[in-house]
């Protein structure tokens, strides 16, 4: 009697638990998609120019430090004096050329700034939308028409107004969260941890779901009216916090060192980039497999 290879008995239990589980199904088959349709050489693609945008993001940070010393000589002066406190004598040489730098070439440095985060920042566009579009299996476009130059430019745009409303749900939920448990009769010096914990979780886990719905929704190169975005955006919300709180802990152990600090914080961020990269990817690849999604692509 001849007996099934490992193989075989594992098959047998995968197409068991696709018959009798539809979640685990689905799961499945947007493995499938994901891999079929190239995500981890996306999500390469996707965390190469996301490192790129840091660059002139850092120069527009430099010089907004710039226009925020110039216009407030009080802090200014604060600054100069705290510097004066913390740093050696020896250094203030060094130090303080470094903070008029940034206040005379502000000028400069946010033009060449602006300009540069335009430029990566559209190729990262354009490569995010290419990698999502994949995953609907929808053909690459041209990456010289002036159609898709615009496209990516205004998708640019609305990414940025989205994560601007996730930071205001943050910051005004916040708010209005201490102004209802003060009107309740709890002062906030009696907040458990725990409270102050679970109201900035679930703060953070409605800014998520804001950016990937608009990611799921907006982002894809059809005109396919997408089902279950939210479902899936909720997942991706959940996947997210997981992720950011690995992070959270995984830089909290290496910097006991200035070696950790430095080369770990760096090695850090490029993984955490990658992952989340991949993650928003296969949650595509989510949506595009649902059952309401899935006429006429391939499983």
């Amino acid at each position: 009697m001849s007996r099934s290879s490992p193989a075989a008995s594992l098959q047998a239990v995968v197409t068991e638990l696709r018959v009798r589980h539809d979640w685990f199904d689905h799961l499945v088959r947007a493995g499938a998609r994901y891999h079929e349709r190239r995500g981890n050489h996306f999500a390469a693609a996707i965390t190469f120019f996301s490192i790129l945008n840091v660059v002139p993001l850092l120069m527009i940070a430099y010089a907004t430090a710039g226009y925020v010393l110039v216009l407030n000589p009080a802090l200014l002066a604060a600054l100069d004096a705290a510097l004066a406190r913390a740093v050696p004598p020896e250094l203030s040489d060094t130090v303080d050329p470094v903070v008029d730098a940034a206040i005379e070439q502000r000028n400069t440095v946010a033009g060449l700034g602006l300009l540069a985060a335009l430029w990566a920042g559209t190729w990262w566009m354009f490569n995010l939308r290419e990698a999502v579009s994949a995953q609907w299996a929808i053909p690459p476009r041209s990456a010289v028409s002036l159609w898709r130059l615009l496209s990516d430019v205004a998708a640019l745009a609305g990414l940025w107004f989205a994560v601007i409303g996730s930071l205001a749900i943050s910051a005004v939920g916040t708010s209005l969260g201490e102004t209802v448990l003060w009107a309740l009769g709890w002062p906030a010096a009696d907040w458990s941890q725990f409270t102050r914990g679970g109201l900035a979780l679930l703060l953070s886990l409605a800014a998520d779901w804001l950016i990937l719905f608009w990611v799921l929704t907006r982002l894809p190169r059809t005109r396919r009216r997408i089902h279950g975005a939210g479902r899936a955006a909720l997942l991706g919300a959940i996947g997210l916090e997981v992720l950011k709180q690995g992070l959270a802990i995984y830089l909290s152990r290496i910097t006991g060192s200035p070696g950790g600090t430095i080369f770990g914080t760096v090695f850090g961020l490029l993984v955490f980039a990658y992952l989340v990269s991949r993650f928003v990817l296969f949650m595509t690849a989510w949506a595009a497999t649902a059952r309401e999604n899935w006429c006429g692509l391939t499983p």
